[in-house]
């Protein structure tokens, strides 16, 4: 019984003059294609550019640090009981403090971290993006690693001496003075990101030294949890410890520095979706003014056919019928377009670039599109565009049933 409502919903899709798609039909898939395609385009590239944002700041800074007020030793069973926790990838001592870096250019407040080198390739990805000398150069005397931008900003190379200030006191003859240190310069990283003009690294001994602690001491412990977005009942699990309470242990985590960074760019990915979305939704209507047109221009078919005793769920399925057909295509051909496009952005922004003889990503803390696949998000996006379809498509076929074939006929 449903062959002939399903069929006649193929025979409206199609032209009557050239037997393929009408223009309408046609007009209708093009604007659908190209919010399907554009939605999913724009999403996995944030997606992208979301990922990559993570591993560049989240894979450098720390993302859960056990400290307490007071330097405490590093030679204790808590510490070593992180090596079995499954939930820990890594972990090292690590001490930080605010200092003046300073040389014959300038003077720039940066952040010190004292790190083992020998470990912070279990922790970090720091050490893959070092683009002059070696992380294996930083001595317990010497050495410290500094971002490409404050390299540029001072003027400073590989060898240069500079200055570090600390905020410890020492008494002198001439009263209190900042406590100084000279240090060479071993290695320039660059992260593109605010990291290379914030971030200064240095042997975890040679801070401890500044920063007057005893020996084998520390400030506190760097985790390299399994679950970035979980490091915060990871940190509760491993100070639920009656020793590490009464001692005054505490952990922070990612979420206290940079939270709010992430939360901002998940709020962007929401609107400019919901935007996007909204294009979708008005390529819909094509479809429906397309089957209004449609049921008004077959008001005479619609009456004989109800004159022939049609239900009205039959008269009304050929409609839909149209309109899904419409839809899934639009929706076939814009994913499509979307999986194809989205990998060769980079090659079409270079052809933009060429013509306009600019570079577009200049300004950015990465010179080329990321992307990134969600294959819960592009089945959203084509549940989505499939759901509104067949609403806009339900409209017109209830209209098609009202129709009364006495008032219709009466003119023919």
């Amino acid at each position: 019984m449903l062959k002939t409502p399903i069929s006649l919903g193929f025979k409206y899709f199609r032209s009557r003059d050239t037997g393929y798609l009408s223009f309408y039909a046609l007009i209708s898939i093009i604007g659908l294609s190209l919010g399907v395609a554009t939605l999913i385009i724009v999403l996995s590239v944030m997606n992208g550019f979301e990922k990559e944002l993570q591993n560049r700041i989240l894979g450098v800074v720390p993302q859960l640090i056990i400290k307490k007020d007071a330097p405490f030793s590093v030679d204790q069973d808590w510490i070593d009981q992180l090596d079995t926790n499954q939930r820990i990838i890594a972990h090292s001592p690590y001490t930080q403090s605010e200092i003046l870096i300073q040389n014959d250019n300038g003077t720039k407040p940066m952040l010190l971290a004292g790190i083992y080198p020998e470990l912070e390739k279990n922790i970090t990805i720091l050490p893959d993006f070092i683009i002059a000398g070696s992380i294996g150069d930083m001595l317990p005397q010497d050495g410290i690693i500094i971002g490409s931008s404050l390299a540029q900003s001072l003027n400073i190379d590989l060898g240069d001496s500079l200055r570090i200030f600390t905020g410890e006191l020492r008494n002198t003859l001439f009263g209190s003075v900042p406590r100084t240190l000279q240090v060479k310069v071993i290695g320039i990283f660059e992260l593109k990101s605010e990291l290379d003009t914030s971030l200064v690294l240095a042997h975890h001994d040679l801070v401890a030294k500044l920063l007057r602690f005893p020996v084998g001491y520390t400030q506190s412990i760097r985790i390299k949890p399994n679950d970035l977005f979980n490091v915060t009942n990871i940190g509760y699990s491993i100070i639920d410890n009656e020793v590490l309470n009464e001692q005054g242990y505490y952990f922070s985590t990612w979420y206290q520095t940079h939270g709010t960074l992430f939360q901002a760019i998940q709020l962007e990915k929401r609107i400019i979706g919901l935007l996007i979305f909204l294009i979708v939704t008005v390529a819909c209507f094509n479809i429906l003014s397309n089957l209004v047109m449609t049921v008004k221009a077959k008001e005479a078919d619609i009456a004989i056919l109800k004159t022939l005793h049609m239900q009205p769920s039959h008269i009304s399925l050929i409609f839909i019928t149209q309109g899904l057909l419409i839809g899934i295509l639009g929706i076939v051909i814009g994913t499509i377009l979307g999986l194809m496009i989205t990998p060769n952005i980079d090659a079409i922004l270079a052809f933009i670039e060429g013509i306009t003889n600019r570079n577009v990503l200049d300004a950015y803390f990465i010179n080329y599109f990321p992307y990134y696949f969600d294959l819960d998000q592009i089945l959203l996006i084509v549940g989505f565009s499939l759901a509104i379809t067949l609403l806009f498509a339900w409209i017109p076929a209830q209209r098609a049933t009202k129709i009364l074939p006495a008032q219709v006929l009466r003119h023919e």
